[in-house]
């Protein structure tokens, strides 16, 4: 399968393309599913990093669909990782839904990247919803030691069963989406005044959808007054 317009401008960026083989595949919960892969010698060139995210190729009416998601569990040695999908209507969550071993998949890696904040922040504070569910435990994981609030925002209830949270050092706020997202952006704003401390020490990883993480980019960096990178801000879809 070609990869249209897209393919061609992200060749641009030189990114490099990559062919997965589906190993397994479970339903997590109602509202998740788990894909399981070999990653097509991937790791050994890529690396690894928190967050890290792949754009997956699917067939979309005979037209090339990408969408982006974060590798689960990824071992470089093994040649593996996981994909996880929240299920909505559309083509990925259908294929994921039908996957089989044996099955292959394309791939291209572009634009995923992570920096740790220097220093290190007294507290984190962190935005997502199932889409971002993921990326979310793995940026806890890379930074076991550092405190984190997050707020999560839930369609359903189920929703915020696969976060990795240990109770001793994140406080995980339960949002539900209301008002296109608007609603967490009003609790942000009620909450965060009172939790940031010192905003040059401050660190906000966000990714929601496109409104909801322009809204909370805006109120951290013009209202608050955290510098730009102190704020990792990624809207993971529209």
């Amino acid at each position: 399968m070609g990869h249209g317009w897209e393919g061609a401008v992200l060749k641009l960026f030189r990114a490099k393309d990559f062919t997965f083989t589906v190993t397994g595949a479970e339903r997590l919960t109602e509202h998740f599913a788990r894909v399981r892969f070999t990653d097509g010698g991937m790791l050994k060139v890529t690396g690894v990093h928190p967050t890290m995210w792949v754009r997956v190729w699917f067939a979309n009416a005979g037209r090339p669909h990408q969408r982006g998601y974060t590798l689960v569990d990824p071992d470089p040695e093994a040649g593996t990782f996981n994909l996880d999908f929240a299920m909505h209507d559309g083509p990925a969550c259908e294929w994921a839904l039908a996957a089989e071993a044996g099955e292959t998949i394309e791939a291209t890696v572009q634009g995923s990247a992570f920096t740790a904040p220097d220093p290190l922040p007294p507290r984190m504070f962190v935005f997502g919803d199932a889409a971002s569910l993921p990326a979310i435990n793995s940026l806890l994981a890379a930074m076991p030691d550092v405190p984190a609030t997050i707020w999560f925002e839930t369609a359903h209830d189920d929703d915020s069963r696969l976060l990795v949270l240990d109770a001793g050092l994140h406080r995980l706020n339960l949002v539900p989406r209301k008002e296109a997202g608007g609603h967490l952006v009003t609790e942000a704003r009620t909450a965060l005044p009172g939790l940031i401390g010192d905003p040059r020490e401050a660190y906000a990883w966000v990714a929601c959808d496109f409104k909801s993480t322009r809204g909370l980019t805006s109120l951290l960096r013009k209202d608050l007054g955290v510098p730009k990178h102190r704020v990792n801000a990624m809207a993971y879809w529209r």
